[in-house]
């Protein structure tokens, strides 16, 4: 761009341009040389809060292979995975997916960060995105249809963990955890009497267990003298009414009792859900912000 300025001289009479000033608008002149589009804030918050996850990744990852390992040698490379419910409840596979997932994840939106490649934020807030529309589609279903989500449950979940309580030291712990924990026993609307099911536990079983239920649905397993567990205190419960049996087990269905507590502390988990799609939505925001950043620096590279 030019500028040109005029010069009218009064003694001679001669008017016209004079000291003609050229100055050369770049558009690289417009900022200087140290400018940055990129913003240094954005830029490591992204950094620092995937590296986090990314640690967290590669802690979960190696706890899961960790535990597989040991399973896999105690049932001697027997570990069933026959169907999607073997993988779903195998809590050690879940916790390797889970974790080669956030190791991924996170690290794509590190090292895309760190390097301001756009390659990398674009599947980095790509899978972000999935994972948020899949969290918010689940939500919906669960708050929305809670006897639907109830039915489906009992119905794709009770035989398989209940058959498989013995097979899998994991499940075993987890499903002992959890009937501890609600005060619970077996899953679906029969109650404690799904235990039937499992092999160990079945009335037609030479097992000592026969009729029996596992110690996590005694109301009082431990003996408070000793401090010791009676894995025996449930043999033998279902022979018993639902009265007889309530005085010494949890007689109510784990889902059920599940669903009621969801029920009772709804708005806690919807404000902790909210807080968590809010978080995932800045983080989203950011990575996107950081991707745009670095498209205008190279535009502007490019000019």
């Amino acid at each position: 761009m030019s500028n040109y300025r005029y010069q009218n001289e009064a003694g001679g009479g001669v008017s016209g341009y004079s000291g003609i000033e050229v100055r050369d608008m770049h558009p690289r002149m417009m900022h200087p040389h140290h400018f940055t589009f990129v913003s240094t804030c954005v830029k490591y918050m992204i950094f620092m809060l995937n590296f986090i996850f990314w640690l967290f990744g590669g802690l979960l990852l190696g706890i899961g292979i960790y535990a597989f390992k040991d399973k896999w040698e105690q049932a001697n490379g027997g570990v069933r995975l026959e169907t999607i419910y073997d993988w779903i409840l195998n809590i050690s596979l879940v916790m390797i997916i889970t974790g080669i997932v956030i190791f991924v994840v996170s690290f794509a939106g590190c090292l895309g960060a760190l390097r301001e490649n756009t390659c990398l934020l674009k599947f980095y807030s790509m899978y972000l995105l999935l994972f948020f529309l899949m969290e918010m589609a689940i939500a919906i279903v669960c708050f929305v249809f809670p006897q639907l989500m109830n039915t489906f449950l009992e119905k794709e979940f009770t035989e398989t963990i209940i058959h498989s309580y013995r097979d899998d030291p994991d499940l075993q712990n987890f499903v002992d955890f959890a009937q501890q924990e609600f005060k619970c026993c077996g899953l679906s609307n029969a109650g404690y009497q799904d235990w039937g099911k499992n092999e160990y536990f079945n009335c037609s079983s030479p097992s000592v267990e026969r009729c029996g239920v596992p110690y996590s649905c005694c109301i009082n397993a431990t003996d408070i003298s000793s401090g010791l567990v009676n894995i025996m205190c449930g043999y033998g419960v279902q022979e018993h009414t639902v009265v007889a049996a309530s005085k010494l087990i949890w007689t109510s269905a784990c889902i059920e009792t599940v669903r009621v507590w969801a029920e009772r502390n709804l708005y806690v988990i919807a404000g902790i859900a909210l807080g968590i799609a809010l978080i995932q939505l800045l983080v989203i925001y950011l990575a996107k912000t950081l991707e745009g950043q670095i498209e205008l620096q190279k535009s502007r590279w490019a000019a």
